[in-house]
Formats: structure tokens, sequence, C-alpha cells
């Protein structure tokens, strides 16, 4: 997955370090492995978030943060600034792994019922579970650079990026990449109700929007899986704005991550694009929804809103 890069922190305060920075709690993450992992935004100070991890420890003093390769430089220069005097060192380890995702029954049979955000060790590469795509199970393996893949990873079947990228959209759980940094706080992407905020842990960059935003019912876009159909040249991507005919002079959303809909044999019918969108509540699932604009005689494609995979937490 050379979309994905990897930032190490290491050294006897790394959970720590990490847990004073992002939304999730890292401290309680232990130190027999399996640990669980996390998802978790790192925010600004208006609590925006400015990159999304899995994350998780493979040993005592080792923690690896996947995200968006695009951002990852920025993102490692800027929680750099905050190390100070912590015992921690950060890198950009990317060079040394090959970053694999997981799917399909083979998975399932190697590790039955596996819940998200947990770990596993395949024969010297770890991993951590990740969110089903239309109840596939899925998951992300870290193997060395200079290995060769587990044995349990060979000889199957390989999909295409674009399938596996459409696999991330249909599972609603968003990669926050270069075109939405700064852009949404966490909520506005159901990170509280797929595990990428903790509401009871210590302060971190950011938080005390988070929170009201949550707690004081301020909270008014959210994330929804989106099928808009079209024949090339459409194009779809990361920023693009999103329209309500109901008004408009402004966007109602954008569009947080998008892909080719893949010739599935149960889908030939499809074509076009999927993505998440994040948009306002009051214009979810609405008929007059548009990509680029909804005025009349310039409308863009509508979305068609699919059924979100997962329930939305009101309260916490």
């Amino acid at each position: 997955m050379t979309h994905l890069g990897v930032i190490k922190a290491e050294g006897p305060e790394a959970a720590q370090f990490l847990h004073n920075q992002l939304s999730q709690d890292f401290l309680l993450l232990g130190s027999t492995y399996p640990t669980p992992a996390r998802l978790a935004a790192f925010c600004s100070a208006k609590g925006r978030v400015q990159a999304s991890f899995v994350a998780w420890k493979p040993e005592p003093d080792i923690v690896y943060l996947v995200c968006s390769h695009d951002l990852l430089a920025n993102t490692l220069k800027r929680l750099s600034m905050f190390v100070l005097r912590s015992k921690v060192k950060l890198i950009d380890a990317t060079p040394q792994f090959q970053i694999w995702g997981w799917a399909g029954d083979a998975l399932e049979a190697t590790h039955p019922a596996a819940q998200p955000w947990s770990t596993f060790s395949v024969q010297g590469s770890s991993g951590a579970q990740l969110y089903p795509a239309l109840g596939v199970p899925r998951a992300m393996v870290l193997v060395s650079a200079t290995a060769s893949l587990p044995e349990a990873l060979q000889n199957l079947p390989l999909m295409s990026h674009d399938l596996w990228l459409w696999s991330d959209i249909q599972s609603g759980v968003a990669t926050v990449s270069a075109p939405m940094v700064d852009a949404l706080v966490p909520q506005m992407l159901n990170y509280e109700s797929v595990g990428g905020v903790n509401f009871k842990k210590g302060c971190y960059p950011g938080q005390e929007v988070v929170a009201r935003s949550q707690f004081r019912g301020t909270l008014k876009r959210r994330t929804y899986v989106v099928h808009i159909e079209g024949t090339p040249p459409l194009f779809i991507k990361a920023g693009d704005e999103i329209f309500d005919a109901q008004d408009p002079s402004q966007p109602c959303g954008v569009v947080v991550q998008a892909c080719p809909t893949p010739q599935l044999a149960a889908h030939q019918e499809m074509g076009g694009w999927d993505a998440l969108v994040s948009l306002q509540t009051t214009s979810a699932g609405g008929p007059g929804v548009h990509l680029g604009s909804a005025q009349e005689g310039s409308m863009g494609p509508r979305l068609q809103f699919l059924p979100l995979p997962y329930p939305l937490l009101e309260d916490i």
C-alpha cells in the first residue's frame, strides 16, 4: 500500500508522548503483545485534524503510526516540535517496511472473529485488524523491507490498489490525506463512533474544541458513504466541494476520499465513483446533493447515499 507511510516513535516515553499529542489513549496499550491498535487524530489547537493514524505498539518502547504518505513529512516535522525533553525519537520508518493489506477468507480463517483495532503477529510481522468492508474482514500488515512475505500471505490472490482504496471507502473509516489537513474536527469524520477519540483521557492539542463539539451538541457535519454515477472523464478527489440544491450559494460538504467503483460480479451495473463525504447533517440523504455545483444548468453529478456500515454514537 504505497499510499501509506510509517512513523516510528521509539523510546521509554513513546506512548506517553503520543498520549499527550493525539486523540486516543496510548497509556492503556500495555506492554505485553498483542496490545490493541488505536485509530487516532493529530489535531490543531482549533481541533482540526492534521493527520490520522492507525497506531500500535509491537514492542514496549516502540509505537508504529501508519498515515497517508503525502502528509507524513510535514506531520513528522510538526510532531517533532513537541518532543522537547521527552525520551522519544520520531523517524520516518517507511523505507523499513512493506505495507500490505490483507482481506477475505484467508484472514478470517487465520484470525477468526477478530475485532477492529485488535493486533496480531504473523511470522515476525505485526498487523492490525481494520474495519470490514461490506462484511469482508480487513487488516494491515507491516513486513520488513528486507524480508519475504509471511507464508500466510503467500500465494493469495492479489487485489488491485484501487480495489483496496475502494474497500477503505466501504469501511466508512476515513484516512486524512494532504487536501483535508486542518479542515474537519474528528467527529466530522465519525471518529468518535469508530474508536478514534477517547473523551476520558487527559489534554491534547484541540481537546477542548473536540469535547465541546461532542457534549454541547454543536456538531452539524458527519461523514457518509456515497455513490456518484458518471463515466470518464469524471474524476473525483479529496477536497472537491459538495452543494445542496436547496442552498446552492455555498458548499454543504467536501469529498474526503474517492475511488472508481470496481466492476465486481455483484455490482456489474455500478460503475462511477464511490466516496466518503463529510457534509452538513441537514443535507445528508437529500435528493438534491451534487458534486461541484448545484446551480440549475450547471449541476454536477448527484450523490446517492449508501448505508453507513456502523451506527453513529449519539452520546458518550
